[in-house]
């Protein structure tokens, strides 16, 4: 696609259509020389500076065309925006490779052209234009001399790589799909086989006549009168002479079934050659485009201004501005290349460190806290789970009617799912628990917050590989997390609702914190991403201090849906509020963008008091770690877009609050599960008996029967419709109000004056005296 052939009298004989620089034919040439007579024009100046320096080194220090290596400075055609950029070229083992600079050779090739199919021709007295594979380069020279060397050397190496591929064996992926010599080759071997067929064919009917006149003579020599002995040896020999014609017959048989079968193969091997070809093919242009976003990804960084928070190597002027890089040459951009609009800033503040070699403390918080753990568990967990099953599903086929519908009313099957229920992945926010315990720890009010806000972060950290979907909770259904002899919490979580699916959550620890929680699930399938929209307020309350947190949780997008890998990302702001002291954060987590200028999965805040005043800057990625800043002078800084002004806060070096954890050796085949997620569906005793643990199909599909565990699911979903429409039925008679969650009740909440689920008491006691009755069956 992109060349057709066009009858022409000029030295071009090619249109392309679909790139960045005009066509090669005489009015199409005449019609790109009128459009870029201006960039040219107004690049002539410095390809004039810069083509002293490319004609000279080529000339000294580079060898000559006939040579195996060629290497110089050519001005490449890029775009109508930046005209011809000068390049270094390398022409080697009949390949043309190009790079920005000489020093990019040991790590960044720009672009590679094969010779060895491609159609050189020239324009005027400096130009040099390659044809190959769809692409056409348009390249120039400083001086006719220099472009006649160029040519000469691309001459010679496209017939040495067009002799080299002749000679060789191997196949390569720029040759017709079967050459005109290989197929000579193969009909030449099958009329050889046809030809000795025909010579065995005449044997076998000589064969044939000869038998039976041997068989014949046999037959009369049966019909004489001759002793008894002589008569049976006579038998024996007919009978042999039979034996051979049934032999030799189905010897011809093989041959000819030796030939048909060399001749199905060989059309049958030709079709696999022709397809590996196309295949590499493909391969080379996929990583063609893998090469120009490696360039745009290099670009961006370059481009990319100074990051919220700086490290104490980077250099700060007297003035407290940090200095940027010095920004390389210009990036090269190839003819196909769109442009886009950066992105607007995360936050209309920038940060620089202070020069004041003081440091903050943080409630004794540092880097050592976080190599593990702060106790050891008393009971030895299990550190692995049994292996993912490799099996493979058409997604588009159950997904292409699912289409606007709520994730929650679509039936799945297993496969994709992970063995772990939505209540167990509530409780997984617990992974980082031990900030809390910190911040519990905590005399200021404002350090405080910015631990609770690290916690918040924290919770997204398990996310970032685990693109599987938890199990539905059935409605009734809990999960209990007791980690109090080892850690100081206890934890619930019930499903109080199905539609829509809403769970209830506390937590209560020894350590001076108790959290709750009521988590209703909004999500949109919209082709190529699934939205997941966790509606409800999380409240975190501090016994010692009172302080009372709460916040909500952002936007979950898996991408990828359908075509592509699958990738997850959180988006949206979190505002935390301390409602005894009215301190805020404000949390904002940075939607990724292939071409925006952020650190992916970037996470920037403000802590401020009571009246407004910042005092610490948050900044990190959700997935990693994240940093406090302390504020010790804010200004104004210089405008931007629409009037605005960003402020300029100077802080002391960051600290940090969090780091993640490691994942488990082997955890790409356990479902990417972390420490904590794996000791999560391990078996318990005493638990109640609606507890996710004992759900049979996420029991079946952790263990790898995954066609058991769809039959079993699809049997408790049907169980549950059929109790969902007895209690509406029972609704309906004024026997109840209909299902009332067991371990929670509704209240109305006094700060956000929601009405939400709260834990009433009694799990605890219940499960000391393994007192179940009231609990129903859902399993």
């Amino acid at each position: 696609m992109g060349r057709v052939a066009a009858p022409c009298s000029g030295p071009g004989r090619i249109v392309s259509f679909l790139t960045a620089v005009p066509c090669l034919s005489c009015k199409q040439r005449r019609r790109r020389r009128h459009h870029q007579s201006v960039a040219v024009d107004r690049g002539r100046r410095s390809m004039s500076e810069q083509g002293k320096s490319a004609a000279s080194t080529p000339a000294s220090g580079t060898p000559a065309p006939g040579s195996d290596t060629y290497k110089g400075w050519l001005f490449k055609w890029t775009n109508y925006i930046k005209g011809y950029q000068r390049r270094w070229f390398v022409l080697s083992n009949g390949l043309l490779s190009y790079y920005r600079t000489q020093a990019e050779m040991a790590h960044t090739c720009r672009g590679t052209i094969n010779l060895a199919t491609a159609h050189i021709d020239t324009e005027d007295a400096c130009n040099i234009v390659l044809s190959s594979g769809g692409r056409t380069y348009h390249l120039k020279a400083s001086t006719e001399v220099e472009r006649q060397r160029w040519v000469t050397a691309l001459e010679l190496a496209k017939a040495k790589a067009i002799r080299m591929m002749n000679d060789q064996s191997d196949d390569s992926a720029d040759e017709e799909p079967t050459s005109q010599s290989d197929q000579s080759e193969i009909q030449g071997t099958l009329k050889t086989l046809a030809s000795k067929l025909d010579d065995l064919s005449t044997c076998n009917d000589l064969i044939a006549k000869h038998g039976a006149a041997l068989q014949r003579s046999l037959s009369e020599l049966e019909t004489l009168r001759v002793p008894l002995e002589g008569g049976e040896k006579i038998k024996a020999v007919n009978e042999r002479a039979t034996l051979f014609r049934i032999t030799s017959n189905a010897m011809i048989n093989a041959c000819r079934d030796f030939l048909d079968l060399a001749e199905s193969h060989s059309r049958r091997w030709q079709r696999v050659l022709q397809h590996e070809r196309e295949q590499r093919t493909h391969l080379e242009e996929t990583i063609e485009q893998l090469a120009k976003q490696h360039n745009s990804l290099e670009r961006a960084w370059r481009e990319a201004p100074t990051h919220a928070v700086n490290t104490p190597d980077t250099p700060t002027t007297d003035t407290g501005v940090s200095e940027r890089p010095r920004k390389e040459e210009a990036s090269d951009e190839d003819e196909d290349t769109e442009y886009f609009d950066a992105m607007e800033d995360s936050r209309a503040f920038i940060t620089v460190t202070a020069t004041d070699p003081s440091h903050h403390r943080l409630c004794s918080v540092s880097s050592n806290d976080f190599s593990g753990k702060e106790l050891q568990p008393h009971r030895k967990r299990r550190t692995q789970i049994p292996e993912k099953p490799n099996y493979s599903l058409n997604l588009w086929s159950i997904m292409k009617n699912c289409i606007g519908k709520e994730l929650s009313k679509i039936p799945m099957p297993v496969n994709f799912n992970e063995p772990l229920s939505m209540l167990q992945r509530l409780t997984e926010d617990l992974e980082y628990h031990e900030l809390l315990d910190k911040a519990a720890r905590c005399e200021n009010s404002l350090e405080q917050m910015c631990l609770v806000a690290a916690f918040s972060v924290s919770s997204y950290s398990t996310t970032v590989h685990r693109t599987a979907k938890p199990f539905n909770p059935l409605l009734g259904e809990t999960y209990e997390l007791d980690r109090l002899e080892e850690f100081g919490y206890r934890s619930l979580c019930e499903q109080v609702s199905h539609h829509p699916p809403a769970a209830a959550h506390h937590v209560m620890s020894q350590r001076g914190w108790t959290l709750w929680q009521e988590i209703t699930i909004a999500s949109k399938f919209r082709g190529k991403y699934l939205s997941i929209m966790p509606l409800g307020a999380i409240h975190l309350q501090f016994h010692a201090s009172g302080n009372h947190y709460v916040w909500r949780k952002v936007t979950s997008t898996v991408h990828n849906i359908i075509v592509g890998k699958l990738w997850i990302d959180q988006s949206g702001d979190i505002d935390i509020v301390n409602h005894r002291t009215k301190e805020t954060c404000q949390l904002k987590f940075s939607p990724y963008s292939y071409f925006s200028r952020e650190v992916p999965r970037k996470v920037t805040g403000v802590v401020k008091d009571s009246e407004g005043q910042a005092h610490y800057i948050l900044s990190g990625t959700w997935d990693d770690k994240m940093e406090s800043a302390k504020i010790v002078q804010s200004s104004r800084g210089s405008s931007i877009s629409e009037g605005k002004q960003k402020t300029v806060y100077q802080t002391l070096t960051p600290k940090l609050l969090w780091k993640k954890y490691p994942l488990p050796e082997n955890a790409e085949n356990m479902y990417c599960f972390s420490s904590l997620a794996l000791t999560l569906n391990e078996e318990e005793e005493g638990v109640c008996w609606t507890d996710s643990r004992l759900r049979p199909d996420q029991r079946l599909m952790e263990a790898g029967r995954w066609d058991e565990a769809n039959v079993e699911k699809q049997r408790l979903e049907e169980k549950q419709r059929a109790t969902r429409r007895r209690r509406e039925a029972e609704a309906s008679k004024a026997i109840d109000e209909g299902y009332i969650p067991l371990w929670f009740h509704q209240r109305t909440d006094e700060l956000t004056g929601e009405t939400i689920y709260v834990y009433k008491g009694g799990y605890w006691e219940a499960k000391e005296r393994q007192e179940w009755s009231t609990s129903p069956d859902i399993f």
